[in-house]
């Protein structure tokens, strides 16, 4: 469900330079980083690049970008 919000000139002008920089859509740059502030919220012992690390992970394992680990004897 969509829904409208309020966010400030800064915000937006700030989502906006990083969006052209991540080749995301405005909106989508801000859905990021509420992604990102929400999982580090829920676990703050855990830092920004273990977060965006599992977010790729995830991303490759719903894409099926996954193989099996074979460990060396």
């Amino acid at each position: 469900m969509a829904m409208s919000v309020r966010l400030s000139d800064e915000i937006i002008t700030v989502a906006k330079k990083f969006a052209s920089v991540m080749d995301r859509s405005c909106a989508g740059q801000i859905e990021y980083w509420t992604k990102i502030g929400k999982m580090a919220e829920e676990n703050p012992d855990l830092s920004y690049s273990f977060i965006k690390d599992i977010l790729l992970a995830k991303a490759e394992l719903e894409t099926g970008e996954i193989s099996d680990y074979e460990f060396s004897k």
